[in-house]
């Protein structure tokens, strides 16, 4: 069992960094920082002074810096500290969070993308007032600012900021308390990031989380590589070896009713949480709807699932190294990863890292800073004065709203540190108040003409209602892991707009409007792409299955199926190819 293993080190080494190492890391940080700044400001200084400059890069972002910027604002020191603790405490099934993503990130390419750029939308409220109603509208806008400014943003601060006073003793270097050290890495993570935001807009945002996303993959490949070479003795294969050999039980992410993540929620909420996250979230969505065209969009959205698919080998494998290196005996889970960092990193590296590692904490923070004074500006502030307003004071207050909304959450993300433990889980499960009723609405809004806003109305206060009262009051009762919840409520959901569709239809269907500002010829490549992702989603719960890596040996079966999945995705894209001629040709 995982818990006899013996470990490689019996405590973490906890190097401890003289003067000369402290301001060789934050002084090469800063430089870091600095040129990533710069190039930033260079590339977003004639994109702001334009409403869709500021709030879509005057859409003109190609699929590289859609992609990098979809890393980077959905991974942060959470992902970096939490995957690998769970790993680290329990097996690989939380790897379920990243890799199916990739499937919510083929919907999003192939449904959604198309008709968002169709329209020309530049926030998700602004879909919902066109098929719905502008009470919808705003009934959207409330969720999204209550959940990004009372939870997101604060628990992205909060956890960025206790990810760098656990990796570089922030107390001890400042010689303060643990909660002052808190409070200062939260206004200086908060003030750095919003800069971007308030004076960048997404071009600045989009450019810089690029670069970072580029240093987050270097990062994400050294660190298992090095914790490897230490683990074998300073033989990578050895190294390599021993994790598969010793307690493969941790490499196996077909998670049990006791695992962090059970498999049998893949094909429940996981599957509405993720088509909500990639597909509606107005922080994350944005910058595909910045896309210069739509084969732009594709290929930016579909890099990103590309992405999602190496999360387990650099944010969780690392867990997994720390067991063995360290044994079962860590204080916390989430000292895994630390300890890993500051056991195996170079020293002359360890800038670097922070610098990724802040970066990834700011792109969050400024792409959520971003998202929500684009909905505040255009979907509250201009509906409300009742006649449009010039893009230099669509601009300005959209500045002045993110200085608010930073502020706000500098005041709130401090006071998580005096939350019960339990309170996490609250956060954990927060979203459900909100993502769920949102892409109920959206498909059934998409895929039907006759469904009313009163039932987009209904739905809405039905949920917050119901899982409020599910998850928070009868949650003695209610034993159901949340993402089961997830699935039964949307249904539920889908069936109330449904029957008002019925009963009180729309007097004239809903038809699209179109806007087209960008071209709208899709990807040629789009479906064997989409194949091949959803192969290798496959493939690789495969791998880290009892059939695979799990089972301590990789036996035929585990072949014989990967063979099959070779087989369909070069049919796949013999097609794709020959069709492809054929066009060119005709």
């Amino acid at each position: 069992m995982a818990g006899n293993a013996t470990s490689h080190i019996a405590e973490p080494l906890t190097r401890i960094m003289s003067q000369s190492d402290l301001i060789l890391t934050f002084s090469t940080c800063v430089m870091f920082m600095a040129v990533v700044a710069w190039i930033s400001y260079r590339s977003a200084k004639s994109e702001t002074h334009s409403k869709d400059g500021y709030f879509l890069a005057g859409r003109n972002l190609g699929g590289v810096f859609i992609a990098g910027s979809l890393l980077l604002t959905n991974l942060s020191a959470e992902q970096l500290i939490g995957l690998n603790g769970s790993a680290y405490g329990a097996n690989m099934s939380s790897m379920a969070w990243e890799v199916t993503a990739a499937v919510a990130t083929v919907a999003m390419a192939v449904i959604f993308l198309p008709k968002y750029l169709a329209g020309a939308f530049t926030t998700l409220p602004q879909f919902l007032n066109d098929r719905f109603d502008a009470d919808v509208r705003r009934f959207s806008v409330v969720l999204f600012m209550l959940g990004y400014g009372l939870v997101t943003i604060p628990s992205v601060l909060y956890s960025g900021s206790i990810a760098v006073i656990k990796l570089f003793d922030v107390p001890a270097i400042l010689d303060v308390g643990q909660f002052e050290a808190l409070v200062i890495t939260v206004v200086t993570i908060g003030i750095v990031g919003s800069i971007y935001a308030v004076f960048g807009g997404l071009k600045a945002v989009a450019v810089s989380d690029t670069i970072n996303g580029l240093g987050l993959l270097i990062v994400g490949v050294t660190v298992p590589v090095l914790g490897l070479i230490v683990l074998g003795d300073g033989s990578f294969f050895s190294g390599l070896r021993m994790i598969a050999s010793e307690t493969p039980e941790k490499l196996n992410a077909i998670g049990d009713s006791t695992s962090p993540t059970p498999f049998g929620t893949l094909f429940t909420g996981m599957i509405f949480a993720n088509l909500f996250y990639w597909c509606t979230n107005q922080y994350v969505i944005q910058r595909t709807l910045a896309a210069r065209n739509l084969a732009e969009g594709q290929k930016g959205v579909l890099m990103s699932g590309f992405f999602k698919i190496l999360v387990p080998f650099f944010m969780m494998i690392p867990g997994v190294i720390a067991f063995h290196l360290y044994g079962p005996g860590l204080a916390s889970i989430d000292q895994a990863y630390p300890a890993l960092i500051r056991d195996v990193f170079p020293i002359w590296m360890m800038g670097f890292f922070l610098a990724v590692l802040m970066g990834a904490v700011f792109s969050s923070f400024n792409s959520l800073l971003n998202s929500a004074a684009t909905m505040f500006t255009l979907d509250i502030y201009t509906p409300m004065r009742g006649q449009p307003i010039s893009d230099a004071h669509a601009v300005r207050i959209a500045m002045i709203a993110s200085v608010v909304i930073a502020i706000f959450s500098f005041i709130v993300a401090p006071m998580l540190w005096f939350a019960p433990e339990g309170l996490w889980q609250i956060i954990r499960v927060f979203t459900g108040f909100y993502n769920i009723p949102i892409i109920a609405i959206v498909l059934v809004g998409l895929f039907t003409r006759r469904v009313p806003a009163i039932g987009a109305k209904i739905v809405i206060v039905f949920h917050v209602i119901a899982y409020g009262l599910l998850k928070f009051v009868f949650e003695d009762l209610v034993t159901l892991h949340f993402l089961h919840l997830y699935a039964i409520l949307f249904a539920v959901e889908v069936g109330i707009m449904l029957l008002c569709g019925q009963f009180a239809p729309r007097h004239t269907p809903w038809t699209f409007t179109p806007n087209e500002k960008v071209s709208l010829t899709p990807w040629r490549y789009t479906g064997p792409v989409c194949v091949t992702l959803m192969v290798m989603v496959v493939g690789l719960y495969l791998l880290f299955s009892p059939i695979g890596l799990a089972n301590g040996t990789v036996g035929l079966t585990y072949w014989i199926l990967n063979a099959a999945l070779g087989l369909i995705t070069l049919l796949v894209w013999a097609h794709a190819l020959q069709r492809s001629r054929l066009s060119q040709s005709s």
